[in-house]
């Protein structure tokens, strides 16, 4: 069964000075400020679409490796992901680098490679992130 879910951005003025909010409709977690600097500098408390591609792709990436290991019959214990999404004014997102430490009982160190490499490739928001070189570092604990 498909799901769809809703997000909504709001912003007022230039690219620079401007400022706006996202809110997260389907969960109704929050709204959330926006800007410029936020992107580009520093977040000061606010949000950037880079973060919340970031969160999309760990806690995406956590649950694809958390399914395949699962289902190779190795569950893991827990994973643990942090995205770091680069952003270049001017240039875009540049790059996407996933650190993922899990501990996964039983599992030898080249399994846990090329489970982790798996879950690289076939994470849904991976997947939509074709064009962005992904990097990962993985190792179990």
């Amino acid at each position: 069964m498909a799901t769809t879910r809703t997000a909504n951005a709001h912003w007022e003025g230039p690219l620079t000075s401007g400022r706006g909010t996202v809110s997260l409709d389907s969960s109704k977690l929050g709204t959330y400020d926006v800007t410029w600097p936020a992107r580009s500098e520093e977040p000061n408390g606010k949000t950037s679409p880079e973060e919340l591609i970031a969160a999309a792709h760990s806690t995406c990436y956590s649950m694809a490796l958390s399914h395949g290991l699962a289902g190779a019959g190795t569950p893991p214990e827990k994973v643990d992901t942090k995205a770091e999404v680069t952003f270049q004014p001017g240039e875009g997102i540049t790059g996407i680098h996933l650190t993922v430490r899990a501990s996964v009982p039983g599992l030898s160190a080249a399994d846990f490679e090329k489970a982790a490499q798996d879950a690289k490739t076939g994470c849904p928001v991976s997947k939509a992130l074709t064009g962005t070189k992904i990097t990962l570092d993985a190792a179990l604990v």
